[in-house]
């Protein structure tokens, strides 16, 4: 464990212990929603990602299919695309070797790893990306097996971390450019429309068509 490793752990302890905090919500909340303990913790091993795993329980939980599921978090994780490829050249080895290397990158741990000039620190990256695993696998666990505990998820308000996580996400793009809060409207739009006759999970997916839109006026030449 070299000096850049434990760099990259220690910088992400704030995000480590706010994730902790959210996957013991979400082990809770799968708990309650009917899913195996056990179901609960693989997805948090194998997916490990927070608004991936939270949209899709969501979307199981209002009684929406497995594919609507699937393809609500696929959508959500669907931004790792760019980051793998912008990360892809700062990691060494062959094309299998980098594939498995970026499987460590989310968010906090690539903003991180950044040095603000399109490279990225390797070390920095696995580390804290080492510390945030410990804690979702883990804080899930501790949902999942303390969750009776806690009692019922409404009545101590644990229904509305995930609005609120959501929210929070909407409101840092809202911040950024024109382009999102017109993202943001088209998508409520959609959604508003399509709730009281489409099934539980289709508004999601068909909201969140509406990224097109920002992309578009993102990839469009000024004038």
């Amino acid at each position: 464990m070299n000096a850049r490793f434990r760099a990259g752990m220690r910088a992400a302890v704030p995000f480590a212990i706010a994730g902790g905090l959210l996957a013991t919500s979400f082990g809770v909340l799968a708990r309650d929603a009917g899913m195996p303990g056990w179901a609960a913790v693989l997805m948090s091993a194998i997916v490990f990602a927070g608004s991936a795993q939270i949209a899709a329980l969501t979307i199981v939980n209002a009684g929406g299919g497995l594919g609507s599921a699937i393809g609500a978090a696929a959508l959500m994780n669907s931004r790792f695309l760019p980051m793998g490829v912008a990360i892809g050249p700062s990691l060494p080895g062959g094309p299998a070797r980098r594939a498995a290397q970026g499987q460590a990158v989310v968010d906090a741990s690539w903003a991180l790893a950044s040095d603000g000039e399109g490279r990225f620190d390797r070390d920095v990256l696995l580390g804290s990306s080492a510390m945030q695993y410990v804690t979702w696998v883990g804080g899930t666990a501790v949902g999942v097996i303390g969750g009776s505990a806690l009692g019922d998820p409404e009545t101590i308000g644990l229904d509305a971390i995930y609005p609120a996580f959501f929210l929070a996400l909407l409101i840092a793009e809202l911040r950024e450019s024109r382009a999102g809060q017109a993202v943001a409207a088209v998508g409520a739009l959609i959604a508003f429309a399509l709730v009281p006759v489409a099934p539980p999970g289709i508004p999601v997916l068909a909201a969140s068509l509406a990224s097109l839109i920002g992309l578009y006026v993102r990839r469009r030449p000024a004038a």
